[in-house]
């Protein structure tokens, strides 16, 4: 009795779930082993299975853990901290696709979505929801529906796209660009270069 509770304790549920996402997002899903992790961990194989039926599951538990995290947690975080609708559509911009956890977590998942079905339709549920509040944040300023589609498009392609996105902006920053593109998307006048730059930090 003790000897499993001292195992339960050494290796929760959700430190196999953490070093999983962590695996996903350097290697994608072929990178989720469970020796592999089990290693990371500093345990035995062995333990794995008190947590989950097999690999399989892990991965389920892995995406669900994602969900949560980038979409009803960033709401809630957005509701939470308040502002007016273009400051909240910027933050969970920010806590979403500008954070060192979950954004390698999300481009992981948008690959492996790629090749799994089930991954891509939990990847369109996740998606619905970002698109969503932009419609409503924008809408609140933007009285054209298809202005509304259009510029909540542009806007989440934005945000991930600009990850891929290798191009130079001459003598302006990447920073700066994107600073002026939130700017047009979000209907407000445009910032200062020097202010654009400050906003986001060490990006080229």
């Amino acid at each position: 009795m003790r000897g499993s509770v001292v195992g339960v304790t050494r290796t929760p549920r959700e430190r196999w779930i953490e070093q999983g996402l962590q695996a996903l997002a350097a290697g994608g899903p072929d990178a989720v082993r469970v020796e592999a992790l089990a290693k990371e961990l500093g345990v035995t194989k062995g333990g794995f299975y008190g947590s989950f039926a097999d690999r399989d599951a892990l991965l389920e538990a892995m995406l669900d853990t994602w969900e949560r995290e980038s979409t009803d947690d960033v709401l809630d975080r957005v509701e939470r901290e308040g502002g007016d609708p273009r400051t909240k559509i910027e933050r969970a911009g920010v806590l979403t696709f500008s954070d060192d956890r979950l954004l390698p977590i999300d481009l992981a998942v948008r690959d492996w979505a790629r090749r799994d079905e089930a991954v891509a339709l939990r990847l369109r549920r996740v998606d619905n929801r970002r698109m969503a509040l932009l419609r409503e944040m924008i809408g609140t300023f933007c009285p054209d529906p298809d202005e509304v589609e259009a510029r909540s498009l542009l806007a989440f392609c934005v945000a991930i796209g600009e990850h891929f996105l290798a191009a130079d902006h001459g003598d302006r920053t990447r920073a700066e660009v994107l600073a002026r593109a939130a700017d047009l998307l979000l209907d407000r006048p445009a910032r200062t270069r020097a202010a654009s730059s400050e906003d986001r930090p060490g990006r080229r």
